[in-house]
């Protein structure tokens, strides 16, 4: 293992030790998989992630407590969330158990790539895609799932320093009875460009509006969003557009 620097830890990738690989075909359920070394894995160039962006992933954290405690944030609301998504995308569905397993099962495997308690956390990526190659667009059948770890500090550079945020009018996020309730990988890249537009005004983050009548908030392009007005926390409903967040 790698000396790492606790104190200086920014939001990126980091090579740990393992990572979990699990296969499924299209109309078959999910057998148990196991932990690989990390490192590159190969994939056709016309896999169906790859062509049709059928893919989806999650993501959970690890934490060291004050008393050296390793806890996991909700992990099985993740494991509903990637049902949820994994079902929209007709990729194979995998149960709870099968999924809080891997999640375990690579943590344990990582442990030691928890920060010390308020240094940071172990940022644990469940993800799964169409492995096999299709020309035309429909589900594929082969599928893969890995989890994969990294230690982590706060998202934005500025830790818990306030944000600046830019509300859109020339984008949008996702639309009604798409798939923006689901962590579908072509959401994110749909975001880069007013994302990036944004940052060259200096501004951290966008808010997109709804895209029906772009009269009101929806969320930020990396998280939801709450406002505070007096002593009630208000957030925009879900409404089928906006991904449900694990801290909601």
């Amino acid at each position: 293992m790698q000396k790492i620097d606790w104190d200086n830890l920014g939001f990126d990738v980091m090579e740990t030790r393992s990572m979990y690989k699990a296969n499924c075909r299209i109309g078959e359920e999910w057998k148990l998989g196991g932990l690989i070394p990390y490192g590159t894995i190969e994939l056709s160039p016309a896999a169906g992630v790859l062509n049709y962006g059928q893919g989806c992933f999650e993501g959970t954290k690890a934490y060291r407590t004050i008393k050296n405690q390793v806890v996991l944030f909700r992990p099985e609301m993740n494991a509903k969330r990637m049902a949820m998504s994994t079902r929209r995308l007709c990729i194979p569905e995998m149960n709870k158990e099968f999924f809080l397993q891997a999640v375990e099962e690579t943590l344990i495997d990582n442990i030691d790539y928890v920060p010390p308690y308020g240094k940071g956390s172990l940022y644990i990526r469940p993800i799964v895609w169409g492995t096999s190659p299709a020309l035309g667009v429909k589900p594929v059948e082969e599928y893969t799932f890995m989890v994969f770890v990294s230690p982590v500090g706060p998202y934005f550079k500025g830790g818990m320093k306030p944000l600046r945020l830019i509300v859109s009018n020339d984008y949008h996020r996702a639309a009604p009875k798409g798939i923006g309730n689901a962590k579908a990988i072509g959401n994110y890249s749909a975001s880069l460009y007013p994302l990036t537009e944004a940052k060259n005004r200096d501004f951290d983050e966008v808010i997109f509006l709804n895209a029906k009548d772009e009269k009101f908030v929806e969320e930020v392009g990396s998280a939801n969003l709450f406002v505070l007005t007096g002593n009630t926390i208000k957030t925009p409903k879900l409404d089928g557009s906006i991904l449900p967040g694990i801290t909601r």
